[in-house]
């Protein structure tokens, strides 16, 4: 290969790697904007009833970041428990600055309180919980489920 050859190849190399990383730079944006989010786990499992606190994981993404608020008098997430349908509520801080239009995504702890028995009769009983959250401009997610929780005595 001569002289020219090489020279025309490396051109040929820099250009085509120069397409490349500038198309790997493109903004995405087939995230959507409406928050989304993924049960991850439920523990301890079994849980014992009156003294376990409850901690459940579930990953968010929101395509415009506008998933928590500052105020501590709004809630945005919630979650019913199956054995009696009451809904506990809480509230996601505020994930990304004010104004700002951006993708994010992570994990969020839910604490529950230690768990009581919804029949008294039982030594045993099994719970699962329906998660959503809301982002500050009224999107609501999809709802997701946790696995079975079994609270003993």
């Amino acid at each position: 290969m001569n002289r020219k050859s090489k020279v025309a190849l490396a051109v040929c190399v820099v250009i085509v790697t120069a397409i490349a990383a500038m198309s790997s730079c493109k903004k995405d944006t087939s995230i959507s904007i409406v928050p989304s989010i993924t049960f991850d786990s439920i523990s301890p499992n079994p849980a014992i009833k009156y003294r376990d606190s409850v901690l459940i994981v579930i990953s968010y993404v929101d395509g415009d970041g506008d998933l928590g608020v500052d105020s501590a008098d709004i809630k945005n997430l919630f979650v019913t428990d199956s054995r009696n349908n009451v809904i506990s509520q809480f509230r996601i801080p505020q994930l990304a600055p004010t104004g700002s239009s951006i993708a994010i995504e992570g994990n969020l702890d839910i604490v529950l309180p230690p768990q009581i028995f919804t029949n008294d009769n039982d030594t045993t009983e099994t719970a699962t919980y329906s998660i959503y959250v809301v982002d500050r401009a009224g999107h609501k997610s999809n709802t997701v489920k946790t696995k079975p929780l079994v609270i003993n005595l």
